[in-house]
């Protein structure tokens, strides 16, 4: 990583060149601040040479090649100061925004991106003393993260050039390490330690951090590796007649732990190890990887999500916490806190988990002060840490606000106020505190700490100012409060003042202030106590009757609001009723006396039904008829005039010619349905709007056996792919009515086709929206869903008849937009109607039974049931009797019992055949 140094060295590379006019002075300036520049670069090779060959050069990215073309370029922009003009605006501008944004910390300074801000262009500057005090300032306020550890370490090891630098450094360096889990700066740390192993206790300095890091990172199953490799290193670089044993050691230990390449490490120890490796050492190997195989589908889980990856890490730790190791436990939670600082839940069930198991003071406390530097905002988290504190023994002082002057207390308190004021109340005209708990306290600490019942009073006016003086139980307080410290006479004055203002539980005020004069007070005080209370309640049950009496009358209207709205669904309901009587009478007569296609002339009379005003020709008796029946013929019924007209009327639109349909011209034909029945002409209406999808052949509306339109007809093109354009048409309406578009299609050669324009699937961008009124439109519901992402499609659902069914579908650009809506509509209220909002979803379609499922195995096809007008009976009962029942000539279902063949008809029989059953008797 660069150094600060190496930053304004390159910030000296790329200055520029001043004019040739430049002021003298101006240009000396320039040139000294080249030098100093030049100067703290070059004290990085120079700390590099005296550290051993055991730092990495590339990690601090330092060179003494480096250190020269600085140089040269810093002493030519000392020679020509007047070259790269521009740079001095650059400069300007760092220099002011480094102004704004101290002037802006001095206001705020808890404003974390301030701060680094700051840091990054003092740095760019080259302003050592400055970017160390920035630093620390911050420090002081929030935890740092690893990168800013990492380059501040980095940028003060390049300047340290004896002793005491280095202990400055090691200091810094044990700051680093408390924030978070870094083994990044562990190894950091321990190989900037080895560079002091020539100085008085240096080998014992290099093995403590070593194995303090082993303490706190050598179980990260990815990064842990890193820490042991370093250590074995340096002591197998020590020429000790112990080294052997120590390196061995650190194997066994490394080959117990599971961790990554734990294979590579093993093979390592058995080349590297004289002797053959001892049985216990291979059996911890062999359960630590056992214990790898259960942790790799955690860390691939970590390794394939996305930063923060709270839910990865909390599936972790409830891994770990049913294995109950501590040291991996601890582990896990500290790592989930690198990336999850900011989550308060996280840090209270890592407290709490080491207050409850681990109770080690100093790790419980370390954990507590973390966890308020990171959420400081969390009450929950401050309440812990000084229970905690109160736990483990903490002197009082330590516990304590860091200042004990009252005034300082009053201000905190005053602080808080107005805060709530200015922040919460007139941001969202709501009360941040209405129960006024802060002034309580504040009320409450003046008279037992302070004995300042004076304050104390005041701050009870204004909290019953504040719309708490008709609630009895802050009166009961205040009273509580003036009978611990104050005064008999402030106390009835506070019952007094209570029992005319309290609105919700007046009793329970009058009967605390009869027990008080009842006991302390004179005959007088008790009279006056009397009457008033008697007065109060009298009012308050005047009040509570007139209440009673207005509730009543209101609800007796709405009972008779209920009553009228019941008439009239009644008086609806038989209206209705009446209305599908005579619109039954009206159709019975069409009802599948046509076939689908138009071709009703095939039909033989035999299985027309029945047409109501029809008559039969004459000489023709009908079926079913009395002469039929006995094989005469009788004379034809009387019609009146009226109904000779009607039917005359009805044949001569029964002569319009009906055209087949020719299955051969399907890829050119749309079906069109769902049309008004009352469609005056349907081929001049319909014409002109399919021809905008192509040239029109013909246009075959369907009219039954009495000239009545169907509701359906056939359009066909001239191309293919007009008929395709068609289709798009669907749904549009005609005459407020929905018009169905759809392929022609054969059923009887395809009975499986079916068409729905809309998925049936999980459309997670696709809202389900139910409960809407009926009058709601469109654009209206555009309007809201709007405000949520952006909308691509809405439909209103309606049935056959164009009416609207209180449903819609809305689309939004991507999940996340519909996910909001979600959130934000569901139980929204539009026009008085509580709408549901829910990701569309519908319910699977119920395939329909096919024949061959009927047929049970074995056995022939069983006939469909046949059922009556009003569908299949609920009690399953055949109501013919059983000498008028026909036999079925297919295998019959004997009742309560397996099938069995049906009875044959018995074969006729002649004369002589009678003749011998005379015989026989």
């Amino acid at each position: 990583m660069a150094t600060a140094a190496a930053a304004s060295a390159s910030e000296a590379e790329a200055e520029p060149k001043a004019g040739p006019e430049a002021e003298g002075e101006q240009d000396e300036a320039k040139a000294a601040r080249a030098r100093r520049k030049v100067l703290s670069r070059a004290v990085a090779p120079a700390t590099y040479k005296t550290m051993g060959p055991e730092w990495d050069q590339q990690e601090e990215g330092v060179s003494e090649s480096d250190g020269d073309e600085e140089y040269a370029m810093a002493s030519s922009a000392e020679s020509s100061p007047g070259e790269y003009e521009w740079g001095y605006d650059e400069e300007e501008k760092n220099q002011l925004e480094i102004e704004r944004l101290e002037e802006q910390l001095s206001i705020n300074v808890y404003d974390y991106n301030c701060h680094v801000d700051l840091i990054r262009l003092l740095r760019l500057e080259g302003e050592l003393t400055k970017v160390r005090m920035a630093r620390q300032k911050m420090s002081e306020i929030f935890p740092l993260t690893e990168e800013l550890w990492l380059e501040w370490l980095h940028d003060e090891i390049s300047m340290a050039m004896d002793g005491l630098d280095r202990e400055h450094v090691y200091d810094l360096f044990e700051r680093a390490v408390k924030d978070y889990i870094c083994p990044n700066i562990w190894l950091e740390y321990g190989q900037y330690s080895v560079g002091g192993i020539g100085q008085k206790g240096g080998l014992e300095k290099v093995r403590s951090v070593f194995e303090r890091a082993l303490s706190s990172v050598g179980l990260h199953m990815t990064k842990g590796l890193a820490i042991w490799e370093a250590y074995r290193e340096f002591e197998s670089a020590i020429v000790e007649a112990a080294r052997l044993e120590k390196v061995h050691s650190l194997f066994r230990r490394q080959l117990a732990i599971p961790l990554y390449d734990m294979e590579a490490t093993f093979a390592e120890y058995e080349e590297w190890s004289e002797d053959p490796i001892p049985e216990s050492v291979i059996q911890s190997y062999n359960k630590a990887l056992q214990q790898l195989e259960k942790y790799k589908p955690y860390e691939e889980a970590l390794l394939q999500a996305e930063a923060p990856r709270l839910a990865e890490y909390q599936a972790y730790i409830d891994f770990e916490m049913k294995i109950g190791d501590p040291a991996r436990i601890q582990l896990i939670f500290e790592r989930a806190l690198v990336e999850n600082c900011l989550v308060p839940d996280l840090w209270i069930r890592y407290s709490q988990y080491l207050d409850r198991q681990l109770k080690v003071k100093d790790l419980v406390l370390s954990a507590h002060s973390r966890a308020v530097r990171n959420c400081p905002w969390t009450v929950a988290l401050w309440s812990r840490y000084l229970l905690a504190l109160e736990r483990h023994g903490v002197e009082h002082r330590v516990i304590s606000d860091s200042s004990k002057e009252l005034e300082e207390l009053r201000s905190a308190f005053a602080r808080a106020l107005e805060y709530l004021k200015q922040e919460v109340e007139e941001r969202f005209s709501e009360s941040g505190d209405p129960s006024c708990l802060i002034m309580q306290n504040w009320a409450r600490i003046e008279a037992r700490l302070c004995n300042n019942m004076q304050k104390a009073r005041e701050l009870w006016d204004s909290i019953m100012t504040r719309g708490n003086a008709k609630f009895a139980n802050m009166w009961l307080e205040y009273y509580n409060l003036e009978r611990a410290h104050g005064d008999t006479q402030h106390c009835r004055k506070a019952l007094h003042r209570a029992v005319q203002c309290t609105s919700d539980y007046p009793e329970h005020v009058c009967e605390v202030l009869l027990t008080m004069e009842r006991t302390e007070g004179t005959l007088e005080d008790w009279d006056i106590a009397v009457q008033k209370t008697e007065t109060r309640l009298a009012r308050v049950n005047e009040q509570r009757i007139k209440a009673a009496e207005k509730e009543a009358a209101l609800a007796q209207q709405e009972e008779e609001k209920v009553e009228q709205r019941k008439r009239a669904r009644a008086e609806k309901k038989a209206l209705k009723k009446k209305q599908k009587t005579r619109g039954a009478d009206k159709h019975r007569a069409d009802e599948d006396d046509e076939k689908e296609w138009g071709d009703d002339e095939e039909e033989q009379p035999s299985k027309r039904r029945r047409v109501e005003n029809s008559v039969p020709p004459a000489g023709e008796a009908e079926p079913g008829s009395e002469a039929d029946l006995s094989g005469s013929s009788a004379p034809a019924a009387t019609e009146p005039p009226s109904e000779l007209k009607e039917v005359r009327g009805g044949a001569r639109r029964r002569d319009v010619p009906k055209v087949p349909h020719d299955s051969s011209k399907d890829g050119v034909t749309v079906f069109v349905s769902n049309l008004p029945y009352g469609l005056g002409e349907p081929a001049a209406t319909l014409r002109p709007l399919f021809e905008a999808c192509g040239d029109v052949v013909e246009v075959r509306p369907i009219f039954s056996n009495r000239g009545d339109f169907r509701g359906y007809c056939y359009v066909e093109f001239r191309e293919e792919a007009a008929a395709l354009q068609a289709l798009q048409l669907d749904r549009q309406s005609v005459e407020g009515r929905p018009m169905f578009v759809s392929p022609c299609v054969d059923k009887s050669k395809n009975p499986d086709f079916k068409v729905f324009r809309y998925s049936t699937a999980l459309e997670k961008h696709k809202l389900f929206v139910s409960g809407l009124p009926f009058s709601c439109t469109k654009e209206e519901l555009e309007e809201i869903c709007k405000a949520h992402g952006t909308v691509k499609d809405i439909r209103l659902v309606t049935n056959r008849a164009g009416k609207p069914k209180g449903l819609a579908y809305v689309e939004y650009e991507n999940e996340l937009q519909a996910s909001q809506a979600v959130l934000k509509m569901d139980g929204m209220t539009i026009r008085e109607n509580v709408i549901k909002v829910a990701i569309s979803n519908p319910p699977q379609r119920k395939v329909p039974e096919k024949p061959e499922a009927r047929k049970a195995p074995g056995s022939a096809l069983l006939p469909r049931q046949v059922y009556g007008a009003r569908g299949k009976g609920r009690t399953q009962l055949s109501l013919l009797p059983r000498a008028l029942q026909r036999p079925s000539a297919a295998t019959a279902q004997a009742e309560n019992g397996p099938a069995t063949p049906a009875t044959t008809e018995a074969p006729k029989m002649s004369n002589a055949d009678f003749a011998k059953l005379l015989l026989r008797k």
